[in-house]
């Protein structure tokens, strides 16, 4: 592999890997370069080319989107293994390095495909199933649960949709305000509710398919629906990072990478490596905005270093907030008080639209959509 520019890899392409390798184009000294499920009919538009992620920056040409799995890093000889040759080579040298790994969420959340032609067969062979079973049940009354029960009771009006979820509050990151707001767009929606109420989920997981499935609660009920969907939360990416660097790098309470304010790995006595987003254990809310946030951080810090200074610019955690979406045409933009300001209410903008701006998603993002065969790239 040429040598003719220095490596700061940023290992991760989702929403927040994107933002960190743009950041990066546009900071780094020209020495060094950055490496890089329910509605029919619309499933080709969540999964974005990256032929256009540089466009923007100075120098197009300078930087690269490789698509690899990461296997580990080797913290003392500055090198990235992949399983898939890149240039001649399944090794990447870097002078910095960039976890955006992000966390694995149940199908449909975490797509078990990486090409796009297999990950649209998913897609409709999920909403089959969806469509064809005469009963749902989801687990989980985090944003994914809610924002499918809600979809699914819109699109299927005359199908029994039952939410379960483990404590009294939806959301429970969020002011009671955000619970009750959804608890409402429920009832209105006829989405049926059972909180405080745990499932035993079986040790293979629910079937993927349209059949009677019973579902337990630890409290001794069970319930039966014809698709079960498993909204639960999140496992970080973190198995790459645990072989490579050590335990010391994982909070053993979440499985989460420690990180300093300045978004560099904790831990060990690494400067160069530097973890974002969902992976990582700052104490910010895991979402797109925070990640972005974090982003810059470690971009601005990364380039200082790279000139010969301190990486000085710490994280401020700002209070939790996500748009929400309760249905095909309804939206919620929703943000924690700040208390350190003394701020005691929540923000809370309703928005009564059916449109989420995938097309102003790709224009970020992808190549500009001039027809709906774009999407299909």
């Amino acid at each position: 592999m040429t040598q003719a520019f220095k490596n700061v890899v940023v290992v991760g392409g989702s929403y927040v890997g994107v933002a960190t390798a743009k950041e990066l184009a546009n900071l780094l000294p020209s020495s060094h370069r950055p490496r890089f499920a329910i509605l029919p009919s619309h499933e080709h538009k969540c999964l974005i080319p990256y032929t256009t992620t540089f466009s923007l920056s100075p120098d197009p040409s300078r930087h690269e989107v490789i698509q690899a799995k990461a296997l580990s890093l080797s913290p003392t000889t500055s090198t990235l293994h992949l399983d898939t040759p890149f240039q001649g080579s399944t090794t990447v040298p870097f002078t910095h390095l960039i976890a955006a790994t992000g966390t694995n969420l149940s199908p449909p959340g975490t797509i078990p495909h990486n090409t796009k032609p297999r990950a649209i067969t998913f897609f409709q062979s999920y909403q089959s199933s969806l469509r064809t079973a005469p009963s749902i049940i989801i687990i989980g009354g985090g944003a994914v649960g809610v924002q499918m029960a809600c979809d699914l009771k819109e699109i299927y009006p005359h199908k029994p949709i039952t939410l379960i979820h483990s404590r009294h509050n939806l959301m429970p990151a969020y002011h009671p305000s955000l619970s009750d707001l959804i608890k409402s767009r429920f009832a209105e929606l006829g989405v049926n509710l059972i909180t405080e109420s745990r499932v035993v989920i079986p040790e293979r997981g629910f079937p993927l398919t349209a059949q009677p499935t019973d579902v337990h609660l630890q409290d001794g009920r069970t319930l039966t629906a014809d698709f079960v969907i498993t909204a639960t939360g999140q496992t970080p990416n973190n198995q790459w990072l645990r072989s490579s660097l050590g335990n010391d790098v994982i909070n053993k309470k979440n499985g989460f990478v420690k990180v300093k304010p300045t978004m560099q790995i904790d831990g060990g006595p690494w400067e160069n490596l530097f973890a974002v987003g969902d992976i990582n254990d700052c104490g910010a809310h895991k979402a797109a905005k925070p990640g972005m946030v974090q982003a810059g951080v470690a971009a601005r810090n990364i380039t200082a270093l790279i000139r010969g200074e301190e990486a000085e610019e710490q994280l401020e955690v700002a209070p939790a907030g996500i748009h929400l979406t309760l249905g095909l045409t309804k939206n919620v933009i929703f943000r924690n008080p700040d208390t350190a300001k003394g701020v005691t209410e929540p923000y809370i903008n309703l928005k009564d639209e059916e449109d989420m701006n995938i097309e102003e998603v790709w224009g970020r993002r992808g190549p500009k959509v001039t027809s709906q065969r774009d999407y299909h790239l």
